[in-house]
């Protein structure tokens, strides 16, 4: 009897050590996150990220955006063509802020990062000449989940640094707050916003926007959630599905997890094309927000962690002229102007070449865009038309 309970223990204990033994490996690797790659990326109008990339085994670097707002990666149909790449048709249709395009599909392609190469991506094709002019440098694609879903990647905007991990389970950094997003190709984020009215919904978490916040027209009117007296004004916006009209205005307070936003800047557009998947969601939290933290995207375990950088405090901004700016031939441009806006006041006109905004002289158009947007009381606009230089001033309006 003693015997047969000496081998009972024996074999308890050899049981014990080996689930042991199996529980620590199992253990070491899913803690093991190694990294794989780290570069530096470039900042856009509105902290959106630009890295570069090569495409397949074509020896020129590409102009990327990374996107968590893209289900897909895609290529510009332009460069496309000047690559000489047979573009296959399909029925698919994306949409995007401003419309909706059907596109081509290259397929089972290489994205070359630096130091690290994804294989067997499937790239859809599109237009993004107007990006192209809204940012004055050649955009070449967007990079959204099928690469951002096999890796851990992390965001710093301080030392603008991009990291790619392994997946598995990530220590992470002390000082910030996990989020723990729905993934539906797109993360979608709970947050609330505060005006009329406490409001909580659904937001789309996007990079790729340079906006704070944007609102779908039904979710505001369904919600009441802004005051009816709060001051609004019509602008233009630049999505994948072209150009659109919007109201912007501010909300009193947006609460993202434990991080509260006073006089948030947001705008409203007719969402026709359900981008932002309303009634579930409510409208996007967009990358002029979102670059006030380091991010790291988890995909894999249904985490984003937040922790603010040297920008959260960052001003919004509010200024009201009616213009955007645009790149167009390698010119710095005043696009559309809209009605009754201070730049129409004044005497612009749509297509008058800028050359200085405030003093600043420069041939950078995110340098042109800035000194507008830090604009306070006058704003100073040389141009030239047709030929003729021509200086213009007018007074600022403020979304507040």
């Amino acid at each position: 009897m003693f015997q047969r309970s000496l081998a009972f223990c024996s074999i308890l204990i050899t049981l014990v050590l080996f689930i042991d033994k199996a529980f620590a490996q199992v253990t070491a690797q899913k803690h093991k996150v190694n990294l794989v790659t780290r570069f530096h990326f470039k900042q856009l109008y509105g902290g959106v990220i630009l890295i570069r990339a090569r495409f397949g085994d074509y020896p020129d670097s590409l102009n990327f955006i990374l996107d968590t707002g893209s289900g897909g990666i895609s290529l510009d149909s332009a460069t496309a063509a000047g690559l000489n790449i047979e573009i296959v048709p399909s029925d698919v249709t994306i949409n995007g802020i401003g419309g909706h395009t059907k596109a081509g599909f290259i397929y089972k392609q290489e994205l070359k990062l630096p130091g690290l190469t994804i294989d067997s991506l499937d790239f859809h094709v599109t237009d993004y000449e107007l990006l192209t002019s809204f940012y004055g440098e050649k955009i070449n694609g967007i990079i959204g989940y099928p690469v951002l879903k096999k890796y851990i990647v992390d965001l710093d905007y301080d030392s603008s640094l991009i990291s790619f991990y392994s997946e598995g389970a990530i220590r992470y950094p002390r000082g910030g707050y996990l989020l723990k997003p729905l993934m539906r190709f797109q993360p979608f984020q709970h947050a609330s916003l505060k005006d009329n009215r406490e409001i909580q919904s659904n937001f789309i978490f996007d990079i790729g926007a340079n906006i704070c916040l944007m609102l779908s027209a039904d979710f505001e009117n369904d919600s009441t959630a802004i005051k009816k007296t709060r001051k609004r004004f019509t602008k233009q916006a630049e999505g994948v599905g072209g150009k659109i009209m919007m109201q912007a205005t501010v909300v009193r307070e947006f609460k993202l997890g434990p991080y509260k936003f006073m006089n948030v800047p947001v705008c409203i557009f007719e969402d026709s094309d359900n981008v932002t998947d309303y009634p579930f969601a409510g409208g996007i939290i967009g990358n002029d927000l979102l670059r006030r933290f380091n991010i790291i995207l988890n995909y894999s375990n249904k985490e984003i962690f937040l922790k603010p950088n040297s920008h959260f405090n960052d001003p919004f901004d509010y200024v009201y002229t009616g213009i955007d700016l645009f790149n167009l031939k390698g010119e710095n441009v005043i696009g559309s102007i809209t009605a009754g806006s201070p730049a129409e006041t004044t005497g612009l006109k749509e297509g008058d070449v800028v050359l200085s905004i405030n003093n600043m002289v420069s041939k950078s158009l995110s340098d042109l865009k800035d000194a507008l947007m830090k604009s306070t009381g006058n704003v100073r606009i040389i141009v030239i038309r047709a030929g003729e230089l021509m200086e213009f001033h007018f007074k600022i309006k403020s979304i507040m």
